[in-house]
């Protein structure tokens, strides 16, 4: 069961934050109700359940404990910080006296919840969760997904809505806005969910709606340049794609020709990415951008390598290892112009919030999803301090972002590209001949996307290259080729994603064109898994 509650505390936000709410994390849901108290312009974080109270620079107005994959009563099953208490936020409502049990009847899908009417004499508070809904209306649809349940109501709570199989689907205790609820409030298919959260985060915890991308662009400006100081210089990793061009273009709001823009060929970007990206940011932004062919070396640092974790470790490192190479030649060219401050120690990265997320667990490095090169393929002895404008943002409010500060919207609706580039989209080792059928492949997926009309339909769209081989006839032959495996997906966060339904006749195209065109392949397939349970790349 997960449990809600506001803090007793009152607002501290930090600078450049206002920071309102906590999800305690434990389960693959927790991202979607900090994306829901987003959508409610308050601001909200993710974090461990391992996290301490008193070491949190701000001070919460209210804390939401998620479900959790894990019962209750296992050995190892997640525990929050022993302060939750102390602050009145209950870990589940088995903290209260009620024992957990395994249910005969578990509960996955769809359910109807039943409002009860609370009597007049009731704590006015009881139904405020609640409010303005039908007991046994239609619209109570939630989802549920869960196999334990309470063995009984806990000491000093009262039920406030049950479905047929949980008598215990949302309780609320007597005296203190503390609330547990069996179902997700956070999914669409949770008909009113939203509202739920809403009454919580807003009517019950208090929370203003002040999280919008208006006041975190003069915020993160003045924070910037206090952090950098006045005569700081920066050094940018700008890769073309949404994220670092925002990044860029804040950065250079911020301070200006202080900010040097870096572009690393890395020998796995797609097809003339390198032109187009340095034709963009010249002239659609006006940075000043030097591109650093480096493709010989990260290639010959990949050969032989087909582990992805090691993939990303290598590219991570390189990158910084060329970017420190690189902040020292222009580190000497500032010197030499007598410019004042002219020593480089910081490095911008465009990193979001769902790198953070997908590469922290509560159990430590071996649990992560997958290790994202921004954030875990850094150098221990890395001379460079990061600098991370975006690291709290998703991707929709990094596009909301990039549109404030007037970037073009062929730039702003750009699919992304992961910074480890090709070298994730080509499963088995990465070689030159391999990039070359890699990108010219996505070039045509890509190509025939745009023709259709479908590319702002569509949150990202690649092909991949597998580590397998089919039969095939081509030109009267028998042939032995690769296999290109397409992928587009639909989201709103990449947090989670469904796959793109394309119409056949797109298919059939691009399949034809990639087959014809692209030597060494013989065959294409289609990836319609959706995320959950598959990520967004294949690697």
């Amino acid at each position: 069961m997960s449990a809600i509650a506001p803090s007793a505390v009152a607002d501290a936000p930090a600078p450049a934050q206002l920071a309102d709410s906590i999800v305690q994390a434990f389960d693959s849901y927790s991202h979607l109700i900090v994306r829901r108290c987003r959508e409610f312009n308050v601001y909200c974080e993710m974090l461990p359940c391992t996290q301490k109270l008193k070491d949190l620079k701000w001070k919460p107005k209210g804390i939401i404990l998620s479900g959790s994959p894990f019962s209750v009563y296992e050995k190892d099953a997640p525990r929050v910080d022993p302060a939750v208490f102390d602050a009145g936020v209950p870990e589940t409502a088995n903290f209260f006296g009620a024992r957990v049990e395994a249910s005969d009847h578990r509960e996955y899908g769809e359910a109807i919840i039943k409002v009860l009417v609370q009597p007049e004499s009731a704590p006015s508070h009881l139904n405020r969760l609640f409010e303005g809904r039908s007991p046994s209306a239609r619209n109570n649809q939630v989802w549920m997904s869960h196999s334990d349940r309470l063995h009984s109501l806990p000491d000093g709570f009262t039920i406030i809505a049950t479905t047929e199989s949980a008598p215990f689907a949302a309780i609320a205790h007597n005296e203190k806005p503390i609330y547990g609820i069996q179902f997700h409030p956070e999914v669409t298919h949770s008909l009113r969910g939203k509202d739920v959260l809403e009454r919580f985060i807003i009517n019950i915890c208090g929370c203003k709606r002040e999280w919008t991308m208006d006041a975190f662009i003069d915020k993160e400006i003045d924070r910037i340049r206090q952090l950098v100081g006045p005569t700081g210089q920066v050094i940018g990793a700008v890769s073309g794609g949404v994220d670092s061009s925002v990044a860029a273009k804040l950065m250079h709001e911020a301070i200006g020709d202080r900010f040097h823009a870096i572009m690393v060929d890395n020998g796995v970007l797609r097809m003339n990415e390198a032109e187009q990206v340095h034709k963009m940011l010249c002239e659609d932004l006006g940075v000043n951008l030097t591109v650093v062919d480096a493709s010989e070396r990260f290639l010959g640092k990949l050969a032989g390598v087909t582990d992805p974790e090691q993939k990303r470790k290598i590219i991570g490192n390189t990158f910084i290892e060329v970017f420190e190479e690189e902040a020292a030649r222009l580190e000497k060219k500032v010197q030499d112009t007598g410019a004042a401050g002219g020593e480089i120690e910081w490095l911008l990265q465009g990193t979001l919030y769902p790198d953070v997320i997908e590469s922290i667990s509560f159990k430590g490095p071996s649990a992560t999803i997958k290790t994202h090169h921004n954030v875990g393929g850094l150098l221990d002895d890395m001379k460079l301090k990061l600098i991370e404008p975006l690291r709290e943002l998703f991707k929709d409010e990094v596009r909301a972002l990039g549109r404030l500060l007037h970037i073009p919207a062929h730039l702003v609706g750009r699919h992304p590209f992961p910074g480890p580039g090709l070298a994730i989209r080509i499963l088995g080792e990465v070689t030159r001949e391999q990039v070359k059928i890699a990108q010219h492949a996505d070039a045509i997926f890509i190509e025939e996307i745009r023709k259709a009309g479908l590319y702002d339909q569509i949150s990202q769209a690649f092909a991949a290259l597998l580590p397998v081989k089919a039969v095939g006839v081509q030109g009267d032959r028998r042939t032995y080729e690769q296999v290109i495996c397409l992928r587009a997906v639909k989201t709103e966060d990449f947090m989670t994603a469904d796959w793109f339904d394309f119409p056949h006749s797109v298919l059939r195209k691009i399949s034809s064109r990639i087959t014809n065109e692209v030597n060494g392949v013989n065959r294409v397939v289609m990836d319609i898994t959706s995320k959950p349970p598959g990520t967004v790349e294949w690697l």
